[in-house]
């Protein structure tokens, strides 16, 4: 037997056990029509904050699998500005949080156009807006050529990478592209959810550019769910939940690649951690719930754009306790200003102090 899946002469068509996948697959189908329910009791605001909620984690969970932080608070406010939705504490994004967050929403509010090479090359581009990765410069809008050697899928930090599989080689690509556009914007009878996990696990193994292509993929996997939810509104990552897994994600990938092209396997581990999904963000909609509260009952207060900011932080769980040093520390201001921002916050029913005794006197908001 061939090494490598894409090596097989029966490449690329895949297989399954559907006695093995109908239940599971069944059951995280109802997931999201329950979910779907459930947000649509909650009013527009409330949708419209947990979709900006869940596409900031999507974009800042799937940059950190392959090891980029990206701020979360730019991130968030890209998103807001590209969508018109009106936010706190706005902050300005640079020109690379803004070409991945371009990428994601093309994907996920496009869902129903045709995916193309010139489509996938601009969000390549977009991913990478001045030609390099790192300080590496790299072929940019356009299929890897063989120049740079194997490609090689890789995970872990500098120095202790480990290679989970070689991708086809670069002369095979123009074809191999061509099979699976063709594939993807053709409509069948196969469920969503399961095209969506056909369809990551294809391109991941073709790995067409020289980077970026697990991002891709991701956004390739999120534009087919948006199609099995028919809405352009996001509710639940995949992404985040990759990365909580990442070490399966990464063993599941590499099983797959190295047997056969029965991917039952794959799709199971697809369809539980697509559940795994949105159980967390039916948990986390009674926080947004309660964010949303917060500044519905504080709308009138008058509120300077360090105050937004800190308050903000606080409410998306702020580790630790709040000092005025750190204040100022967060905020860029001095320790005067700092204190000026907390009394006053203090005076108009935002925060209180801490019960606890310390060095230093410590703040909390007032429960509401």
């Amino acid at each position: 037997m061939s090494e490598y899946i894409h090596l097989l002469k029966e490449w690329p068509d895949f297989n399954w056990d559907g006695d093995k996948i109908i239940r599971p697959l069944s059951e995280v189908r109802h997931q999201q029509g329950r979910l779907l329910g459930k947000l649509e009791g909650l009013g527009f605001r409330l949708r419209e904050e947990a979709n900006l909620e869940t596409l900031t984690q999507d974009i800042v969970k799937s940059s950190e699998i392959e090891g980029e932080n990206l701020p979360a608070d730019e991130v968030r406010s890209s998103i807001a500005r590209h969508l018109e939705i009106a936010i706190a504490g706005e902050v300005p994004a640079s020109r690379n949080v803004d070409g991945i967050v371009e990428m994601m929403l093309d994907a996920t509010q496009k869902y129903d156009l045709p995916l193309t090479d010139e489509r996938l090359f601009q969000w390549h581009a977009l991913l990478f807006p001045v030609g390099k990765s790192g300080m590496r410069k790299i072929r940019i809008g356009a299929w890897r050529t063989g120049a740079k050697g194997p490609m090689q899928v890789v995970s872990g930090s500098v120095g202790r990478e480990k290679v989970h599989f070689e991708a086809p080689e670069a002369g095979r690509l123009n074809t191999e592209m061509s099979k699976f556009l063709t594939w993807f914007n053709t409509a069948t009878e196969m469920d969503p959810v399961l095209k969506a996990a056909i369809a990551h696990l294809w391109f991941v193994t073709i790995h067409p550019f020289e980077d970026g292509n697990g991002r891709i993929a991701r956004a390739i996997a999120d534009m087919q769910l948006a199609r099995a939810d028919t809405s352009r509104q996001r509710f639940y990552s995949m992404s985040a939940q990759i990365q909580r897994e990442r070490n399966i994600y990464y063993d599941t990938l590499e099983k797959t690649q190295k047997g056969n092209l029965i991917i039952t396997e794959w799709l199971l581990w697809f369809i539980d951690c697509l559940g795994r999904a949105i159980s967390l963000s039916e948990q986390n909609l009674s926080g947004i719930t309660r964010i949303a509260r917060f500044w519905e009952l504080h709308q009138a207060v008058s509120l300077n754009e360090r105050q937004r900011k800190m308050l903000n932080k606080l409410l998306d769980g702020f580790e630790g306790r709040l000092t005025s040093s750190k204040w100022a520390k967060i905020a860029k201001c001095s320790s005067d200003t700092a204190l000026r921002d907390i009394q006053d916050l203090i005076e108009k029913g935002v925060l209180e102090k801490e019960e606890e005794g310390g060095r230093s006197t410590s703040y909390r908001l007032k429960p509401w």
